[in-house]
């Protein structure tokens, strides 16, 4: 037996979201409450109503519920904007808080968590789960509140009119609660699956429009539609099983319902019964328990919204269990002198058998341009995020002056580098602001127009209609990848890190380009320590030390003339370019 029920955890979990709104619960209740007591109290006026009024000729009470009626029900609508509308602001509040909270965890898990779980999927854990969520806490509870409430007021009318008649429900009220309880953890499951489900769709609609291009040149239209359809008609089955369970659930108790009415008109039906009963107590008590059929129906739906609302819950809430990035480190860089190690380090991704870095060592003393070649997939990249701290080696011990990476503040020691990767990442939002994005300290209109000038980005401003207010779209697609790489190293510039990395900065440029910012990054590598990984050999003639990977170890080092003089495999990589060139 299992020492603590995983629903109720998270039940009691989900209740901590609602803490901060006791007083607005309270009165939402409140109102759920007071709409059904309203309802109650009608039903209730039936058997004086029927007995009292229409058997004695009493026209008074007529009269009076006449007189009554409106003013009634203008209270129970005031309970019902009350309760309502208080309990919409609250589930809207309490995903807001989960939304923000699912953002927050985001942007702070670690680069291995991102690795291993696709983009659409945390999407949809955003929009979707979250949107579950929202019913479980504003409709669900509404009507558990209110059609609850309404089931009680009316078995306590039915029970003060004729106890004899209504101990029928005392029987078939465990049997309804035994349904209800299978139905639910099916309900969840299958809730389960559907977000699972979801999370697939989101990832192919994601995939298929941000690969649109490839898409069409390659005439993968069919290949695409058909994987979605799988997953779309996947989606569909699970909404299917839900809608199965839901319909036999309700049926069954409403059969149930049904069961129990014939039994007191049965019970009814005897003479002894007979000369007990008055008219207005038999026909109270058999209306309500027709109306119980509504409220007992709408409850079992209700148990699928709100079980959908938990499963959904149970998901948010294992993102928000997860570690967030390791900062280990305790010790604030200002400004670092730049001078980098790398002792005997080996890493492997997660995941992977053979390591992408094999017993690497090497050092950058301050102000020295290190450059890293090697064919795709080597490992350059990989020196890149260790120092970056994306990944921490599982073997050997990487160093900024002198100090251990993992003992230094995370934000601290990211301070400390300025990055031009091949990837670049742009926001949609102004150029200006892509260019200043993340500075620390403030930035003044003519830093940054300097930064652009520097990194050449002025010279397609007279272009855009807004020249750097310019908003560029979602990742700057309304520029060409140049441009976009001319916007990635103005940022840098602007950055003024004490260590540049860059990671084949000047792949997407033309020559022109290229000539024009390798002169500006030439400008910026001045007095920092730079790490370069690059593809173009031309462009780290001049570095200080040249280190060759392949396979994720060093096979060859040192300048660009002594290994052209070693004809090894620089050598052979340089002739290889040059012989394309010419």
């Amino acid at each position: 037996m299992q020492q603590s029920d995983p629903s109720a955890t998270q039940m009691r979990r989900f209740l901590q979201y609602l803490r901060p709104y006791k007083f607005p619960f309270f009165a939402a209740i409140l109102g759920m409450v007071g709409y059904s007591a309203v309802d109650t109290f009608v039903f209730a006026q039936l058997q004086p109503m029927i007995d009292e009024s229409l058997g004695n000729n009493d026209h008074e009470y007529l009269r009076l519920a006449a007189y009554a009626i409106v003013p009634l029900f203008v209270i129970r609508g005031v309970f019902n904007f009350l309760g309502t509308y208080t309990l919409t602001w609250i589930g809207s509040q309490v995903v807001m808080n989960m939304r923000q909270q699912l953002f927050a965890k985001y942007i702070h898990l670690p680069v291995t968590f991102h690795d291993t779980h696709s983009v659409g999927n945390l999407i949809s854990k955003v929009t979707f789960d979250t949107e579950q969520v929202a019913n479980a806490s504003g409709r669900a509870l509404l009507t558990l509140v209110r059609e609850g409430a309404l089931v009680i007021g009316l078995l306590a009318v039915m029970f003060y009119y004729s106890w004899q008649l209504s101990l029928i429900f005392l029987i078939i009220g465990p049997v309804v609660a035994v349904i209800v309880s299978v139905v639910s953890k099916r309900f969840r499951k299958v809730s389960r699956n559907i977000q699972h489900a979801m999370g697939n769709l989101t990832t192919a609609v994601e995939q298929a429009v941000k690969g649109h291009k490839v898409v069409l040149m390659f005439g993968g239209q069919e290949m695409e539609q058909q994987r979605f359809a799988e997953k779309n008609n996947a989606n569909r089955q699970q909404t299917m099983k839900l809608a199965v369970t839901q319909i036999l659930s309700v049926s069954s108790i409403q059969v149930i319902a049904s069961i129990a009415l014939a039994v007191v008109l049965y019970i009814a039906s005897s003479p002894k019964m007979l000369e007990t009963l008055t008219a207005g107590v038999f026909i109270n008590v058999v209306f309500c328990m027709v109306m119980l059929l509504k409220p007992l129906k709408q409850l079992t739906t209700v148990n699928n919204e709100f079980q959908k609302g938990m499963a959904a819950c149970s998901s948010i809430f294992a993102v928000l269990d997860e570690a967030d990035e390791n900062d280990s480190g305790s010790i604030v860089v200002e400004r670092a002198k730049g001078k980098i190690r790398f002792d005997d380090v080996t890493f492997t991704y997660p995941g992977k058998n053979s390591p992408a870095l094999n017993h690497i060592g090497f050092t950058a003393e301050p102000g020295q341009t290190i450059a890293l070649v090697g064919r795709s997939g080597s490992g350059k990249s990989t020196i890149s995020s260790l120092l970056t701290r994306f990944y921490s080696p599982q073997q050997g011990v990487i160093t900024l002056d002198d100090l251990n990476l993992e003992s230094i503040d995370l934000k601290s020691l990211r301070k400390q580098f300025a990055l031009v990767s091949q990837h670049v990442i742009l926001f949609n939002d102004s150029i200006a602001n892509n260019i200043a994005y993340g500075i620390q300290h403030s930035v003044t209109r003519e830093q940054i127009e300097r930064a652009a000038s520097i990194a050449h980005v002025d010279e397609f401003l007279h272009q855009l209609p807004d020249g750097l207010d310019t908003v560029i779209g979602e990742n700057g697609l309304m520029l060409s990848g140049g441009q976009r790489q001319r916007i990635a190293i103005a940022r840098a510039i602007l950055t003024d890190a004490p260590i540049l990395i860059l990671d084949e900065a000047t792949s997407a440029l033309d020559t022109e380009s290229e000539r024009l910012i390798q002169d500006a990054l030439e400008q910026l590598q001045k007095n920092r320590t730079s790490v370069v990984v690059a593809h173009r050999l031309s462009t780290i003639e001049n570095a200080d030390c040249i280190l060759v990977i392949d396979n994720g170890r060093i096979i060859e080092q040192g300048k660009h003339q002594t290994l052209l003089e070693q004809k090894g495999h620089y050598a052979q990589l340089h002739a290889l370019q040059f012989g394309e060139a010419s």
